[in-house]
């Protein structure tokens, strides 16, 4: 966690134990002067009072302006908002991905109901007392920017009446050689499903069996280690499977068998293996025996940095890919995802076949866990940026009504995002949705049903061959 976020944690709990003080204060010269029985009763008060509107983890301020730097040659263009309609300067530049920068202000009801921005027939939801620079995605509005028609408007806050625009233009990367290299199982699924079920040719490469917090599985009757090999190998099928839901055959996927929040370690010591946390293996080739082809670390099964990137040297020689879906190092702060993406680049360093392109996803987020805010089929704005991040180009191609549904179908199959909430999950999501309108969708409880399954797909591009 970075320093700025140290600072706003130790702020957040300075804060909080002094407001406990003056509320439990409070309580006390109330019982005193009004009778003991509206103690409880207060505290009931406020406790749903917190569950409602301040249960949300928030590492910045609502008040924080994002901060994006594009590429230097991205074209940009002045927008004003006139009537609640998009205007444009000039003629809209050649671009399919198309982002808003402008000022986002909550009005006083914004602070208790979630702020969202109508664009047309989207909407994009931000932090409840938002009021900063924010970055909404455009993208296939182009026809209704040009015509003029594009309605924008605030709900509980205010948008800026001027913008910029900014147009990035990307080739239809579906239609090229695709790597999608998945951390866990479900990972392909919640960043890419969009994307690998558009492609004419894709692999699908998830690199840990998911076995770890298994407390689920202990019901059947097994201990600790019992239930995580369970759970790996039934996530290891679920990294096989479900890619043909989306067309990819299992000839195309491949589970390569580490283990859970090792990854890391292993880059700290290449050549030392890392067995699992909980289940007590330490051969990876206990889930391999539906792979397609052999690769490097079927020889002695030890679970090595150095097997994992010979491993993914192999893949990519022999797959060839163009683009590698992978994810972003420095948003996505998921330490298994982090080094994923550090043994891909290394393997690419090593590999014969040189992939042309890099396109990198976020399913986690340092500073909100919310991301995408608002409800699921929504458009995704951009995710909150306080600290500067490389300036990279966007492509954000659009997930058809249908696509979303059969998307949300693969979510629904992956083993570790069955299941209903915690009762008190559960309790907080009626109190939220009684008290601050919040919804979520049908087709799943995980709160992942409501953040993957969206209008868009979302991934930041580095040209590879600079």
């Amino acid at each position: 966690m970075s320093a700025r976020k140290q600072q706003l944690l130790k702020a957040h709990r300075r804060s909080k134990r002094l407001f406990l003080v003056v509320f439990l204060l409070a309580l006390l010269l109330i019982g005193f002067l009004a009778g003991w029985w509206l103690v409880p009763v207060l505290l009931v008060l406020a406790w749903v009072a917190h569950e409602a509107w301040f249960a949300d983890h928030l590492f910045y301020r609502p008040s924080d302006d994002y901060h994006y730097d594009f590429p230097a040659h991205t074209a940009r263009q002045s927008v004003s908002v006139e009537g609640g309609t998009v205007r444009l300067s000039e003629p809209l530049a050649a671009g399919e991905t198309l982002v808003l920068e402008l000022h986002v202000k909550a009005h006083w009801l914004g602070r208790w109901l979630d702020p969202w921005v109508e664009i047309g027939d989207d909407c994009q939801a931000f932090e409840r007392g938002v009021n900063g620079r924010r970055f909404l995605n455009l993208s296939g509005q182009a026809t209704a920017l040009t015509q003029s028609t594009l309605a924008l408007r605030g709900r509980y806050c205010a948008v800026a009446a001027t913008g910029t625009l900014w147009v990035m233009t990307n080739p239809d990367y579906a239609r090229q050689r695709v790597m999608v290299v998945a951390p866990h199982a479900d990972d392909a699924e919640l960043a890419a499903f969009g994307l690998y079920s558009r492609c004419e040719d894709v692999s699908i490469v998830t690199l840990t069996q998911g076995e770890i917090e298994a407390e689920n599985f202990q019901r059947l009757g097994l201990d600790q280690a019992q239930a995580a090999r369970l759970k790996g190998r039934l996530r290891s099928w679920d990294s096989l499977t479900i890619p043909l839901w989306g067309g990819v055959p299992a000839g195309r996927c491949v589970q390569l068998g580490y283990y859970c929040l090792q990854l890391p370690q292993m880059a700290k010591e290449p050549t030392k293996a890392f067995g699992s946390r909980e289940s007590q293996d330490s051969d990876v080739r206990s889930v391999r025996r539906h792979n397609p082809l052999c690769l490097p670390a079927d020889v002695d099964g030890q679970p090595t940095w150095r097997n994992l990137v010979a491993d993914l040297v192999a893949l990519l020689e022999h797959y060839r890919p163009e683009v590698l879906v992978t994810p972003h190092p420095e948003l996505d702060p998921h330490s298994d995802h982090v080094a994923s993406t550090q043994a891909l680049l290394e393997a690419v360093g090593l590999s014969q076949w040189k992939p042309t392109t890099l396109l990198m996803y976020a399913n986690h987020l340092h500073d909100n866990d919310r991301w995408p805010m608002g409800p699921a089929g929504a458009g995704i704005a951009l995710p909150p940026a306080i600290e500067p991040l490389p300036a990279d180009r966007l492509w954000s191609p659009l997930v058809p009504a249908d696509v979303q549904l059969d998307k949300a179908m693969a979510l629904a199959m992956e083993h570790d995002l069955q299941g209903g909430q915690v009762f008190k999950r559960q309790l907080r999501r009626w109190i939220q949705q009684g008290l601050a309108g919040r919804r979520w969708p049908v087709t799943g409880s995980n709160e992942f049903f409501r953040k993957a399954v969206r209008r868009h797909e979302l991934f930041w591009v580095r040209d590879l061959s600079d």
